[in-house]
């Protein structure tokens, strides 16, 4: 069960409140091998701090990177990460699976 304190849902309503600028990352589908279940959820401030998970760790570097970008521009996007993607290999998804993450920036 997740902690509430770290909750990354909680965890974003609380840096917004503070004035931080915030996106929100969530697993929105999986195939194969995937690291963690749709759903799962990485909060990202402007500076790249973050809190949660979209990967188990695998892939959160790429993903803080192009959140800091989405709170930068106010457009969402939807990341793709896989085995047979290069880029998935250079950011560590060697688990054999794919996963689209939905990144937001929260209003």
């Amino acid at each position: 069960m997740t902690d509430p304190i770290r909750d990354p849902l909680i965890v974003a309503e609380a840096w917004a409140r503070e004035g931080r600028a915030v996106a929100l990352a969530t697993v929105v589908e999986t195939w194969g091998s995937a690291p963690r279940p749709v759903g799962s959820h990485l909060a990202i401030d402007a500076d790249g701090a973050f809190e949660g998970s979209v990967s188990g760790g695998c892939v959160e570097g790429a993903v803080v990177a192009e959140a800091v970008e989405v709170i930068a521009s106010g457009s969402s996007r939807i990341l793709e990460f896989g085995v047979a993607d290069e880029t998935a290999w250079e950011v560590g998804l060697s688990c054999g699976g794919r996963i689209r993450v939905l990144v937001e920036k929260v209003a």
